[in-house]
């Protein structure tokens, strides 16, 4: 009768400690990391949209939010390292479509760690539903001049980078 008691007291104990409401222990690695992303506000005009979309570049590389960027990007864009001698394209580095510019991002780009990445003094110039922009860089030590060029198209409404040639300050 005791052994009937005392299997039946376990197996009661079982059934309140899992019915407890405390709440789930975390994920083995620690708790996943909830990025901050500044909420992109409605731009009043394009011009503002595509200011907008290069800041959002600059932070989805710190944050190291790949998703973010692949949503910033058209599918069949370009990045072009133009080496910093502007004028000779045979020492070009390019990455072509959305597969080998997550490469890139993944495997060069993050893991520099920048704490920034902003592209100052943007000059836009619009033309339809497609855009150029050149401007600063400055992204962790790095900090020149007329450094990136910048395209755009808009697709579906919404305005896409299409490519990037970085590197264009000459070298010294």
């Amino acid at each position: 009768m005791r052994k009937v008691s005392f299997i039946a007291m376990l197996a009661m104990i079982f059934v309140i400690a899992g019915c407890s409401s405390g709440a789930p222990p975390p994920p083995p690695g620690g708790p996943p990391v909830q990025r901050e992303r500044t909420p992109t506000p409605v731009a009043a005009n394009d011009q503002e949209a595509l200011q907008q979309l290069i800041n959002a570049e600059g932070e989805a590389v710190v944050q190291q939010d790949i998703d973010r960027l692949k949503d910033l990007w058209a599918s069949d864009g370009v990045v072009t390292d133009a080496n910093r001698t502007p004028d000779n394209p045979s020492d070009d580095k390019t990455w072509k479509g959305w597969a080998a510019m997550r490469d890139r991002y993944v495997n060069i780009v993050f893991p520099s760690n920048p704490a920034f990445a902003e592209h100052p003094n943007t000059r836009i110039t619009l033309t339809g539903d497609s855009a150029t922009a050149l401007s600063d860089t400055k992204i962790g030590i790095t900090n020149l001049k007329d450094n990136d060029r910048w395209t755009f198209r808009k697709i579906d409404g919404k305005w896409k980078m299409t490519s990037l040639t970085f590197g264009l300050a000459p070298g010294k």
